[in-house]
Order: structure tokens, then C-alpha cells, then sequence
């Protein structure tokens, strides 16, 4: 491949990944942009600053010289969490950010795309800096995914559940029958390996000793998490961690995220809006206390992260972000970055769980089974489901 086609290939990917961002965001009012109704959700527009400032701060700043700043306001604006970088506005604050506005920050991305693309074509753009740009592109992927959690919380708690789209889902399909996958003891392997893009967190490759386990092929369905609903599985506490236990009282939970008990029957509020329980569908939007409370009243448990990678290849993933039984932890041999590029993962290893796969709102090439996401245990606002394990 001739270095111009090297070029091209870098222009249109970047181009590709940016343009999908707005494209997520294309069927939103103005005001839907703004909203920030908890402090785990971030209003869209925010996600459309924030990953613009990622290329403008991390590549273009320290490597295109003579590069203007669109604004010197927009670092403390769009910084998240780097500490390295300076000040920024506190994350509960992102809601009560009128300005900049809504075509405000469409300028800034539009200009800072130019800028990337005349970089990206330029001599300035080294071998060296292709990690970085390939972090940048995968990072907005993850600010896509989150657009898209973020919009149908926005949505889904405006009290007149608006949709988000008029294009609806094919019918939906009979459910395949639930069977048990059996693995042997003995020693695997798990962790990225080979060419291509992964997340520091994912390093480095190591082997594990698994004891005999069993996993399910399939994904917990609505109808099957209705069941432990009715059965009085919110009620009862001997099938919640005592954490667990604490939060349904606070909470008065008794349902999924977006689940409301309508005219006598239980309705879901999804990208179409207000819509019937699909009984087929996996289960969404759960929490991992409700995920260990639905296994242990089936008298199973959540996989580990260890089992779920060893059996990913035999099952089907990636309708939803999966609950393991798993502290996120850093692998044997893991590394931080020096600078700002080593607060993205490391930071965050301690009191969150790690979900594998992937979901219907991640972006196209952007899961492989190595993948490490994380939350803490009371969130639920990520399209999370639920596969067994015993």
C-alpha cells in the first residue's frame, strides 16, 4: 500500500467515525442536547465537545505547529477527568452549561476536523503518533455508545416518552432453548493477542486455572426476568448481597430501568418509545445487584470474567453488555502510560465490576471478546443483561 492510499485510508476512517457521532445525534431536538438528568448521564452535546477536544488537545496541540486554539475556554469545558491536563468543570455542571451552544460546538468539531485532516496528510503526522490517533477513533466509539445510553435516558425519563426513531425493530424471534455449555478444568489463556487496536486494560495475555464450569448459551429474557419479578424476587432477601438488599429498600426497586406498570401490564420504554415487554428479548437495563439476585434465585451465579472469555466462542454475544462476577483489576504485567493517555483505564481499578461483549448501541468494529468494560454495581442505565453460570 503506496503512502498516499495509507493517507486516504486514515482521512476516510476518521472521517467515517467522526461523521457517525452526529449522525446519533441528528434526529434530536435542540433542547434534548442540553439535558442532564443524573449525574452518570451527560447531555450530547457535552459528548460531541468533549471527544472534538480529545484530537485538539492530545494531537494537535503537541504536533501540528502553528495550530491555533478554537477557543482557550473549551479545556476546562471538555475535560473529563484528566488530571494531568487541569481544571475542568465539575461533571454534575455539564447540564448547566448553556454556553457554549449547541452550533457552537458544530463549529468547533467542523474546524477541528479540517485541522485533523490537513494534519493527517501532512509530514507532521508520524508512524509515532498512529497509537494515539487510533486511541482517539476508538474513544469517540465509546462517547458513541455512551450518546446513545445518555439520549434514551434523556428520552425515557421526559414524561411524555418521546422516540427517539420511527424505524422499528424486525419481529422479534422465538427465543432459543436454554442449555448449559460444560468446560473442563485446567489451565487457559485470556487477554488480547495478535494485531490491531485494544485498550490497555485488556494486556497482557496470562494464563488462568478454571475449575469445571458450566455457562449458559443465551442470554436471560424478559419473560424469564418477569418471572423472578413475580415471584416476589424483590421482595425477598435471602437472593441479595446485603449492598444489594440495601439499595432495592432505598430505592423501592422492584423492575428494570425504563420498565413501567401500566393499566395492569408491565410496559417498556425504548428507542420507539413506550412499547409492551418484549418476552423474548434479553433482559436490559439491570443492575449488578439485580443480575447476582436473578442467578441466585435460579440457584446459578454470574460467570466470572475468566469463564466468560474462555467460552465466548462458543455462544453468541454482543445484544448486551454482560455482568461477570469480576473486580476490575488490572491483568499481570499491566502498565500505565506515562501522561495523560495512562489516566484513561488504570485510575479506575477499584470498586467497579467488569461486563463483557457488547450491546445494540456499541458501534460497528468496536467489540472483540477481550474487551473490559466496567461500572459500579448500582448502575443500570447501560444496556446490561444477564447470562448464567453454575
Amino acid at each position: 500500500m503506496t503512502p498516499t492510499s495509507i493517507t486516504k485510508d486514515l482521512v476516510k476512517k476518521y472521517t467515517d467515525i467522526r461523521r457517525r457521532s452526529e449522525e446519533i445525534c441528528a434526529p434530536l431536538e435542540i433542547e434534548d442536547y442540553v439535558v442532564q438528568p443524573i449525574v452518570d448521564v451527560s447531555p450530547p452535546k457535552w459528548h460531541l465537545g468533549h471527544t472534538t477536544w480529545f484530537f485538539e488537545t492530545f494531537i494537535l496541540i503537541p504536533n501540528f505547529p502553528d495550530y491555533q486554539v478554537f477557543d482557550t475556554q473549551y479545556n476546562f469545558v471538555f475535560n473529563s477527568y484528566y488530571e494531568t491536563i487541569g481544571a475542568r468543570v465539575i461533571r454534575t455542571d455539564r447540564g448547566n452549561l448553556s454556553r457554549p451552544s449547541v452550533s457552537d460546538i458544530y463549529r468547533y468539531r467542523k474546524y477541528v476536523d479540517q485541522q485533523m485532516e490537513a494534519f493527517l496528510q501532512s509530514s507532521f503526522m508520524t508512524e509515532a503518533i498512529e497509537p494515539l490517533l487510533e486511541l482517539g477513533l476508538n474513544h469517540e466509539q465509546q462517547h458513541q455508545e455512551l450518546l446513545m445510553t445518555d439520549i434514551k435516558y434523556i428520552l425515557g425519563h421526559n414524561p411524555l416518552f418521546p422516540a427517539y426513531t420511527k424505524e422499528k425493530k424486525s419481529k422479534e424471534s422465538a427465543v432459543e432453548e436454554l442449555q448449559m455449555l460444560t468446560f473442563s478444568e485446567g489451565i487457559y489463556e485470556i487477554g488480547f493477542k495478535g494485531s490491531g487496536f485494544c485498550f490497555d486494560n485488556e494486556l497482557g495475555r496470562h494464563k488462568v486455572y478454571l475449575t469445571d464450569f458450566e455457562i449458559a448459551n443465551r442470554l436471560v429474557t424478559n419473560g424469564e426476568y418477569l418471572e423472578f419479578m413475580e415471584s416476589g424476587g424483590y421482595h425477598d432477601f435471602k437472593y441479595w448481597h446485603a449492598e444489594g438488599w440495601d439499595w432495592v429498600k432505598q430505592n423501592e426497586a422492584k423492575a428494570p430501568l425504563y420498565w413501567h406498570y401500566i393499566d395492569g401490564r408491565w410496559m417498556n420504554y425504548t428507542f420507539n418509545g413506550l412499547q409492551d415487554i418484549e418476552p423474548n428479548a434479553p433482559v436490559s437495563h439491570i443492575n449488578f445487584y439485580e443480575a447476582s439476585a436473578f442467578a441466585s434465585w435460579k440457584g446459578m451465579r454470574l460467570p466470572t470474567e475468566e469463564e466468560w472469555e474462555v467460552a465466548s466462542e462458543h455462544f453468541n454475544w454482543g445484544e448486551r453488555w454482560e455482568w461477570t462476577n469480576s473486580a476490575y483489576l488490572p491483568y499481570p504485567h499491566f502498565k500505565k502510560e506515562a501522561g495523560a493517555v495512562g489516566e484513561y483505564n488504570g485510575k479506575f481499578m477499584v470498586n467497579q465490576t467488569v461486563l463483557r461483549g457488547a450491546s445494540e448501541a456499541t458501534p460497528p468494529g468496536h467489540s472483540r471478546n477481550t474487551y473490559r468494560n466496567f461500572f459500579q454495581t448500582n448502575l443500570k442505565w447501560q444496556f446490561t443483561g444477564i447470562r448464567l453460570a453454575q
